[in-house]
């Protein structure tokens, strides 16, 4: 049977909410040991989540099973001596420690950088922050609609003018670009560890991902440049790389940069072969000028033809163009299961897959997300204690 790419690798998730912890799970996808460590009772607190008020209802704990696939759970508190020692004895072990506690709290625990690097000099240490490791915000609590998403300008930037409210964002919608962020850094700790035989410590954080996010306009002001006034879409300075609204309510966008040539197939795909003709829009800088005009006349076109019409219309002619998709159509999009971008999980559920494929490695079956320290024995004795020693941790309170 082939080996994963990172079969041996064991991983401490000592993390929550969500950037963290789903780095470990891309671990996980390509073979990694991860072992979840929470605290007794309830466990981490992101087991909540389906929870609060406003997350869709489901006899499933959605949010758990995706972040948390594969992994095994050790229920230890952290808080306690006896817990401490453990968590240092399994990083003695480890390859990789992947935590989002803020330094102070690090500090406080014991489970700094400084603390657990003597225990293994070839640990990967990967700390996930909202707002860096540094400066007057270093130990501030940040979640990715404000560290990532407000913080960032992208709040801001995707208004349709400066009239229209600020658009929220959606769970873990930052979270998991950023999780891909902290994969790549643990990697290229990885190969370093290959060159060097020694570990490192490796970081990133919320709001250094959500300005790379808006980098091409956030760079564009870091140069000082004139930004032209927002306009809403009715007003757009293009009518080919805009959105519609098709006659069943659902919406596409078009995507045309190569206007000059393919202004008149897309004119004969509306039904419009006229338009090509018409001397208001003869050339690209006549469309762009009478843009309003042209955006009025596309609302009427693709209001007469549903979504799905428009597609195979649309479809094959080299158009770049897509479909606002909406939730309901994912679980029946075939391009997606094709290309594992969803899989199988477990009774009949399909889950979404981490976006990273290597050819000739396959990557582990999904498997269940753990119950609050359901492998904490099993951890355990792999780490070297006895049954009476795992007696005496459950005794202290220190494992569950």
């Amino acid at each position: 049977m082939e080996r994963s790419i990172f079969d041996g690798l064991k991983v401490l998730d000592c993390a929550s909410f969500i950037a963290a912890p789903a780095a470990a799970t891309v671990l996980s996808d390509f073979g990694a040991d991860v072992i979840k460590i929470e605290p007794p009772g309830a466990g981490d607190p992101y087991r909540n989540l389906p929870n609060l008020p406003g997350y869709p209802v489901s006899p499933h704990n959605y949010a758990w099973m995706l972040e948390s696939r594969n992994k095994k759970s050790l229920a230890l508190d952290l808080a306690k001596p006896e817990g401490q020692q453990v968590l240092r004895r399994l990083t003695a072990q480890a390859d990789v420690f992947i935590t989002n506690f803020p330094p102070a709290v690090r500090a406080r625990l014991g489970i700094t950088y400084e603390a657990l690097a003597p225990l293994n000099d070839r640990l990967i240490y990967a700390s996930f922050t909202g707002y860096g490791e540094k400066g007057e915000e270093a130990n501030k609590p940040g979640f990715d609609s404000n560290a990532y998403w407000a913080r960032s300008g992208l709040m801001d930037l995707v208004r349709a003018d400066l009239d229209t409210t600020p658009a929220r964002s959606v769970a873990g919608m930052g979270d998991h670009p950023c999780a891909m962020a902290l994969y790549g850094a643990i990697v290229t700790a990885l190969f370093k560890r290959e060159r060097t035989g020694k570990g490192s410590h490796v970081s990133s954080n919320l709001m250094a991902n959500g300005v790379w996010a808006s980098g091409v306009l956030a760079q564009a002001k870091l140069c000082g440049a004139q930004f032209q006034e927002r306009r809403p879409r009715e007003r757009a300075l293009n009518a080919v790389t805009n959105h519609y609204k098709c006659r069943d309510g659902r919406w596409l966008i078009l995507s045309l940069l190569n206007e000059e040539r393919q202004w008149p197939a897309l004119a004969r795909c509306l039904g419009r072969e006229d338009l090509v003709d018409d001397p208001r829009f003869a050339t690209k800088a006549d469309r762009h000028a009478r843009s309003l005009e042209l955006i009025r006349i596309f609302d009427e076109i693709f209001a007469t033809r549903d979504l799905a019409e428009w597609r195979s219309i649309l479809d094959g002619k080299g158009f770049v163009f897509g479909i606002v998709g909406i939730l309901d159509d994912i679980p029946s999009d075939r391009q997606m299961i094709e290309n594992d971008v969803l899989v199988p999980l477990e009774d009949g559920i399909l889950t979404i897959n981490s976006p990273i494929w290597v050819d000739g490695s396959a990557k582990v079956k999904p498997g269940p997300a753990p119950g609050v320290g359901q492998h904490s024995d099993e951890i355990l004795r792999g780490a070297g204690y006895d049954d009476a020693s795992i007696g005496r941790l459950r005794a202290a309170g220190a494992v569950a």
